[in-house]
């Protein structure tokens, strides 16, 4: 999880795609970004979620993947976008309101 530096939410890694860039490309492009020294071994797409967010009323249009290995330390690599990087389990963090939605989708009480 990394924690937002603006309003101190947590939220998953990750951001928009570029045009014509794929949702890996996407993901590793992020990572390396907002956590430069953080390695990904092989990536599965776990699940889409193309839904509207009932806390911020967006669309959302998420694909979320599942690393079979990560390796390296979490250091910030945008220091202006991000404060705090942690392996934590995302409940009982104040979290961003898509980041809710897809820890309800994951880790739902069901």
């Amino acid at each position: 999880m990394v924690r937002r530096k603006r309003d101190r939410l947590w939220m998953f890694p990750g951001g928009r795609k570029r045009a014509r860039e794929s949702d890996k490309d996407c993901l590793r492009r992020e990572i390396s970004e907002e956590l430069p020294k953080l390695k990904l071994g092989k990536l599965a797409l776990w699940k889409e979620i193309k839904a509207k967010n009932r806390f911020s009323g967006r669309k959302m249009s998420d694909a979320i993947f599942i690393a079979k290995k990560a390796s390296g330390n979490l250091t910030i690599g945008d220091k202006k976008e991000i404060d705090r990087a942690a392996w934590r389990k995302p409940r009982g963090l104040q979290l961003t309101p898509t980041s809710r939605y897809i820890r309800d989708e994951i880790f739902s009480k069901r």
